[in-house]
């Protein structure tokens, strides 16, 4: 990398890489320190920069909870576009974990609106990182009967669910 935190390329070229090549050097540089045998796929469109990793020993990379996973990502947004905040969002994957993630999210949401409105309590969900919330923020709001907010500080911030006020 270079002084200026643009990402550059090996060797006598000095160009920076476009984001998409980029994403997918860093992503290789950051498997291979942790000693990962993976593939490296990066795809580009809707506003999404997505870089997945598949492979069989993917465990290490999404860590506890996902928090290595989601901190590669955080860092890969500011490495991949260093000027500052992007139209284009980075996201990263590896074999499917986000999407299994968040249906995982979505079940506890469901069952916490419910036990909301049998009880007419607030229920707390386990903190969660911000994209989490942001996941079960938009589920529960589609159901109409209940309604939700974050509480507390990072790393501790929670989500409440509670019945929709008459």
């Amino acid at each position: 990398m270079s002084g200026d935190g643009g990402v550059k390329a090996s060797g006598a070229d000095t160009e920076e890489l476009e984001p998409a090549a980029a994403l997918e050097e860093l992503l290789e540089e950051v498997a291979d320190g942790l000693g990962l045998d993976v593939e490296v796929d990066v795809q580009e469109g809707d506003g999404v920069l997505r870089g997945c990793l598949r492979g069989e020993d993917v465990g290490l990379f999404i860590g506890r909870r996902g928090q290595t996973i989601d901190a590669v990502q955080h860092l890969a947004q500011r490495i991949v576009f260093p000027e500052g905040p992007s139209p284009v969002r980075v996201v990263i994957d590896a074999d499917g974990y986000r999407e299994r993630r968040a249906e995982s999210l979505q079940a506890d949401a469901e069952e916490a609106a419910v036990q909301a409105l049998r009880s007419g309590r607030p229920v707390e969900l386990d903190p969660m990182g911000a994209s989490e919330r942001r996941i079960v923020h938009e589920y529960l709001r589609e159901r109409g009967d209940v309604e939700t907010h974050s509480e507390g500080d990072e790393p501790e911030r929670r989500l409440v669910v509670s019945p929709l006020g008459d």
